[in-house]
């Protein structure tokens, strides 16, 4: 009859059975994600089975201690010096130091090692005239003093001469772009005796750079 109350029964029934469903229909996007890799992030396609291998490699490769950390730091530093070491003496741009990279750089360096330069000599000559200033001989120390001011002067007049010669030659080839220090940084090198220069020269004497 229509005025008759329903069973608690089919109540308790009916709520159960609508739960049930309720929470079966939530669940199934989760069900459907749980294929999904456990490394990919949420969203984004699953990585490739090489791409997996490297990120758990550069995790296992982390540093975990202080210690490892300086290991490695170290390590890294002596691989970087090794490197550095091999370019200055095959002329390596990729891996030489700061102040030797460049085109300038190097065109400055092949401009002075195509020269004879007098400069070069100066370490040489400064033994041969210390050496004559000690022996105990007026006319020999007098020679010795005569030789420095000389010495000293071509070396003065030769760097003048190689300047204005490589300004005018890093205008010609490289115009407006920034030649700051490459100057100073040829006649440093043109102190220093051809076969103890770093990096190791590149061209002969006489070669046009």
């Amino acid at each position: 009859m229509p005025g008759e109350p329903l069973p608690l029964g089919f109540v308790f029934r009916s709520r159960a059975k609508e739960e049930k469903a309720a929470t079966a229909s939530t669940a199934s996007p989760t069900d459907s994600t749980q294929s999904r890799h456990p490394q990919a992030p949420k969203g984004r396609p699953t990585p490739k089975r090489s791409q997996a291998q490297g990120q758990r490699r550069s995790v296992a490769n982390t540093p975990t201690t202080r210690k490892e950390a300086a290991k490695r730091q170290r390590e890294d530093r002596r691989t970087a010096m090794e490197r550095q070491r091999k370019a200055l003496a095959s002329g390596d741009e990729r891996y030489l130091p700061a102040r030797d990279k460049g085109p300038v750089r190097k065109f400055a360096r092949d401009f002075i090692d195509s020269r004879f330069n007098i400069a070069e000599w100066f370490l040489p000559m400064a033994v041969v005239i210390l050496v004559l200033s000690m022996v105990r001989v007026a006319s020999l120390q007098n020679v010795a003093l005569l030789l420095w001011l000389v010495v000293i002067l071509l070396i003065v007049l030769d760097s003048i001469v190689s300047a204005t010669r490589l300004k005018k030659a890093l205008r010609e080839r490289f115009g407006d772009d920034n030649k700051r220090g490459a100057v100073a940084y040829a006649l440093m090198r043109s102190l220093q005796m051809r076969r103890l220069r770093l990096p190791k020269p590149q061209v002969k004497r006489g070669e046009r750079p």
